[in-house]
């Protein structure tokens, strides 16, 4: 069936990170990929300047950008905190502050981004509005990271939420891609050519069922802990030291702010280390003159997604909440994916995935075994549980 004239349509995928654990929020660096779940919107203008923003499975949103005088009204509301109200109109207060012009629109969206995956389902809904209005009302080329940015904005300031820039960069930019937040105003976003299926293995996430709800705390802790050991040396982030300063005042950090505190800055320094390493490996296996030395080199990365995953669950701490120890499903799914492994023999990597205390993991698994580890995986966590994942080269914007 045709759209309505004047509807044009839009799209932004979810994205999975590769590796960079918690670490973009100190201007570390991270490996993430745009993935094929995306949200697409059919969306055309409004004359009045009133949003209409209409998806699947949540609350209809519909207010002025305007006030009763016809200027526009883009302050935060803390009424909106948490809502998809308060993303639209926290992007439409930063296009207007940078100068990009703004106005009413009517969309319709479907989500095809799964929840509980942690594959990012709000920095894509971020990133697909970010699209609508400048490709509405302006020229349609900001850039991914410009798009990301404002984004993140709405989310911090508006939303209610602290995170980083990843995810939105990953969903705004599409494909693979190593991004470096060193200058965290202009990062550095290289392309990078991954497909796991040329190595023969399918690169899925497990969602073992657990709540995000009431998880704000945890996710917030992390950052505040690794700034806090940035800032006893008298910085704002860690990436403004290095691992050799950090550890030379191990014993007053520990007794200044805790074991924990320490414990999540080195994880802030191998990771971003891992990244490094694992970037190079992918560029190897892309230029690998035989199928033997691409194998060599995946293998490799493997090694080091593992690396990840249990830096994440023994210095990060973030597989459970502290606050619900009896909980505990990331560490299940993460055991029973290693015995799955073990047991048959078979090179493969697992980690926890997204923000952690709840949710998913991810687990590269081999083509002519990920049949048994669904049926494994779905036996404890429920049918449905097991996503194969694929890195879309496009990113959040317009489709002609």
């Amino acid at each position: 069936m045709a759209d309505p004239p004047g509807f044009r349509v839009f799209s932004a995928p979810g994205r999975t990170e590769l590796a960079g654990n918690h670490t973009d929020h100190n201007n570390g660096k991270v490996l993430a990929a745009a993935i094929q779940l995306q949200i697409t919107a059919h969306a055309q203008k409004t004359d009045d300047n009133t949003v209409y923003f209409c998806s699947a499975g949540f609350p209809d949103v519909k207010f002025k950008l305007t006030d009763n005088k016809g200027k526009f009204d883009l302050q935060a509301r803390p009424e909106e905190t948490g809502t998809t109200q308060a993303i639209i109109r926290g992007i439409a207060a930063e296009l207007n502050k940078r100068g990009c012009a703004i106005g009413g629109f009517s969309a319709n969206a479907e989500s095809g981004v799964l929840p509980g995956f942690g594959l990012s389902s709000s920095a894509a809904a971020e990133t697909l509005i970010v699209r609508i209005f400048d490709s509405l009302y302006a020229d349609g080329k900001l850039s991914a990271v410009e798009t990301a940015q404002i984004g993140q904005i709405a989310e911090n300031a508006y939303f209610g939420k602290p995170c980083g820039l990843m995810d939105q960069i990953a969903c705004a930019a599409g494909g693979a891609v190593s991004i470096d937040f060193a200058d965290s105003a202009n990062p550095i976003v290289k392309k990078i050519n991954f497909n796991p299926a040329e190595a023969g293995y399918i690169l899925c996430v497990v969602n073992t069922g657990e709540s995000h709800a009431d998880l704000t705390a945890d996710y917030a802790s992390i950052p505040a802990e690794m700034k806090s050991a940035a800032a006893f040396f008298g910085k704002s982030v860690l990436r403004e030291i290095d691992k050799e300063t950090l550890l030379s005042r191990a014993e007053d950090i520990i007794k200044t702010l805790g074991d924990r505190a320490l414990l999540r800055a080195i994880h802030f320094f191998d990771e971003n280390a891992r990244v490094d390493s694992m970037t190079s490996l992918l560029i190897e296996m892309e230029n690998a003159s035989s199928a033997a030395d691409k194998q060599a080199a995946f293998y490799k990365y493997l090694d080091l997604v593992n690396e990840s995953g249990n830096s994440s669950r023994d210095f990060l701490q973030n597989t459970f909440s502290p606050d619900n120890p009896k909980s505990q499903g990331i560490g299940i799914a993460l055991a029973l994916t290693n015995d799955f492994l073990h047991k048959r023999k078979l090179p493969g990597a697992c980690r926890v995935h997204g923000g952690g205390f709840a949710g998913a993991i991810q687990a590269y698994i081999p083509k002519d075994a990920m049949d048994s580890y669904r049926i494994n995986m779905e036996a404890v966590f429920g049918t449905g549980a097991v996503t194969e994942l694929k890195i879309k080269l496009e990113g959040a914007g317009e489709i002609k």
